[in-house]
């Protein structure tokens, strides 16, 4: 039989004990500072210069500033308490609470951070309450997670997916002169690694990231001895932006995080911004710490397989019955809401269309697509099933919309009706349908509406700047460095031309639509022509120009309908978008829909074209993506 969890607590350390692993936390900070594990003393680095250990932090700013960066803020409770305490469990908590003392010291907002041990289980699970009163003055929370930095000398091998697993370079490779420091500080050319087979490659974190939808479990694996250290979360309902969303996962130094609230491939529109007084209460978590280990050492990669094993046994038993906090809702204390959806395109069929795949989710009543970026609530996602039918379960009480869109069908559904959810309540709202924009017949469309620029062409690196991993995995390509620089290569002498009929939009439609360097530093606005042919130029209506955006980061599209493309723009984005996803290897960031009306008279019979101007030339990062584009005829 395993042996009963134990905690002994000292004057400022305690250790948590199942027989299995030894957990230390300092007194009463709550700082992790000790994992013992297989003979490992500790797994955990504690020698850094700045971050050591495993630890709550977060990121935030004073009220009205802008931009995504503030403050870091490493939460070290002030109480400590013992919530749980007995053979089968222990639960602690860490609490820091706010007050005007310590204003501008630290954010406004009061914290309990907490750590459960169970019986027989190898790991701990950590979550914490983040809580706000009417006393606390307004400020922005840019960013929320927590961390473990593990042993450089030991975890140096990294795994997030089946095919997402390498060896990673060591910290001191990014620092000159071993390294050096390319366009953005997390991107850094190796060139004297300590190991030689990292010479020559690039290393970025956000080379690892990864959607909401798909980051359950990542960590690290030490080959001597042989253990994985793993971060498993096996829910997304405390995570910010939905389930397309994408976060950072591990990196060097080792590192391996949870990130509950970020601006990552998002921007500005995620920082969650608090009002004077605004009260807010959330529980980011639980999250689980797994380890485990192996004795052959010509088996230490199953250490992987093993963890995604465990991963689904955690998302099996979510919600979990364990946590105290009577802030965590219980299976018996959450609801669900059940329907059926349709998309009704009369363009495509006279009969309404079973939303099969459709992504479904429960978040804060907003607008279409509000979800997004809202980040102050909980979110609920499934994906309907081939006729169409969802089921949303363990949602906690509150007020919803239901949002959805379908692979296939471009823009946002949103249901008017306010979703009630009650603890036990089975909502079923029936039928639902969906009618995406449209006025009439489609007469030519560039890519897929699925949300993402993956369809078109993603050049190869430029060989100087490669990171070796993504070299065989066409499906992440994108992730390289570079690439944007890859577009004025292409296309030296004059900007991207699509003929339409005769193009291939996954080998002649360049990923982002960026800038073009002309100078050291400086950088001039590109300009894509589509080029179609219209037989006749129907008279009795407006033809309609929809263009769906994958991303967007500081830029102005423009669109302009043919006399060489000069001229006032037919339509301007004005700014927008601030995701970052162009520098940060992304594929999609923040989607977008704009609907453009062309009358008639700016069309000819023959040739037209279609001019896209990025017209923001401030820096190399700055551009859009497309999802798709679709010209209409007149209804």
């Amino acid at each position: 039989m395993s042996a009963s969890v134990k905690l002994t607590v000292e004057d400022d350390e305690m250790v948590l004990d199942n027989g299995l692993l030894q957990l230390t936390l300092t007194n009463p900070e709550g700082h992790v500072v000790g994992i013992s594990y297989n003979g490992l003393n500790n797994l955990l680095e504690l020698n850094n210069p700045e971050l050591n250990g495993g630890f709550w932090d977060l990121n935030w700013s004073e009220a009205g500033s802008s931009g995504t960066r503030g403050k870091f803020d490493v939460i070290n409770g002030t109480e400590f308490k013992v919530v749980v305490e007995n053979e089968e469990q222990v639960e602690i908590s860490f609490t820091r609470r706010w007050d005007r003392s310590l204003l501008g010291e630290h954010s406004p907002l009061s914290i309990d951070k907490r750590f459960i041990m169970l019986r027989g289980l190898c790991g701990f699970y950590s979550y914490a309450i983040y809580q706000r009163d009417e006393a606390m003055p307004a400020f922005n929370l840019n960013e929320a997670r927590i961390a473990f930095m593990l042993k450089k000398e030991k975890f140096g091998y990294m795994a997030m997916s089946d095919d997402r697993q390498r060896s990673l370079p060591r910290p001191e490779d990014r620092v000159p002169p071993r390294g050096k420091e390319l366009a953005f500080p997390e991107a850094v050319l190796l060139v004297d690694p300590i190991e030689p087979e990292f010479k020559g490659e690039v290393d970025d974190k956000y080379q690892y990231s990864c959607e909401n939808k798909d980051n359950k479990v990542h960590g690290f694996i030490c080959f001597e001895p042989s253990v994985g250290f793993w971060q498993i979360t096996p829910s997304n309902e405390f995570r910010t932006g939905g389930p397309l969303k994408q976060d950072l996962t591990s990196h060097v130094n080792p590192t391996t995080l949870a990130m509950f609230v970020s601006t990552h491939y998002g921007g500005e529109d995620l920082v969650i911004k608090f009002g004077e007084g605004e009260k807010w209460k959330k529980v980011f978590g639980p999250v689980f710490i797994y380890l485990n280990s192996v004795v052959d050492k010509n088996d230490t990669v199953s250490l992987w397989d093993d963890a995604k094993l465990q991963m689904k046994k955690e998302v099996d038993k979510w919600p979990y019955s364990f946590p105290a906090s009577q802030d965590f809702p219980h299976i018996d204390q959450r609801g669900s809401v059940a329907g059926r959806l349709y998309a009704q395109d009369r363009c495509i069929s006279e009969e309404k269309i079973a939303a099969k795949g459709a992504y479904v989710g429960l978040a804060a009543p907003g607008k279409d697509g509000s979800f997004q970026k809202e980040a102050k609530g909980y979110q609920f996602w499934v994906n309907a099933d081939e006729d169409g039918y969802f089921n949303i379960t363990n949602v906690h009480p509150g007020d919803y919309n239901i949002y959805a869109w379908i692979p296939g069908f471009i823009g946002d559904y949103r249901c008017d009706k306010a979703i009630v959810v009650t603890a036990g309540s089975e909502i079923n709202v029936g039928d639902l349908v969906y009618a995406p924009p449209r006025n009439g017949p489609t007469l030519w469309e560039i890519g897929i509406p699925d949300r993402s620029a993956a369809e078109f062409y993603v050049p190869d690196p430029n060989p100087m700047y490669i990171n070796k991993l993504f070299i065989n995995l066409p499906k992440h390509r994108f992730r390289q460095y570079g690439l944007w620089e890859r577009y004025a290569d292409l296309y030296p002498n004059q900007d991207l031309v699509y003929t339409v009929g005769t193009s291939d939009y996954r080998k002649d439609w360049f990923y982002a639509h960026v800038t073009r360097k002309v100078g050291e530093n400086a950088y001039k606005g590109a300009t894509w022509q589509i080029r179609f042919k219209l037989e006749n130029v129907e008279q009795s209506g407006n033809y309609t120009l929809r263009i769906a955006l994958a991303s967007a980061t500081f830029s102005i599209l423009e669109v302009r309908i043919n006399k060489n493309g000069e001229g006032d723009a037919l339509f301007s984005s004005g700014l927008i978008g601030s995701d970052n996803t162009i520098a940060r290897h992304g594929i999609h960031g923040v989607y977008w829909l704009f609907n453009v009306e062309i009358e008639s008279s700016l069309l000819v019979e023959g040739d037209n074209i279609i001019y896209l101007t990025q017209a923001r030339n401030v820096s190399a990062l700055h551009g859009v993506m497309y999802d798709y584009i679709r010209f209409e005829a007149p209804s």
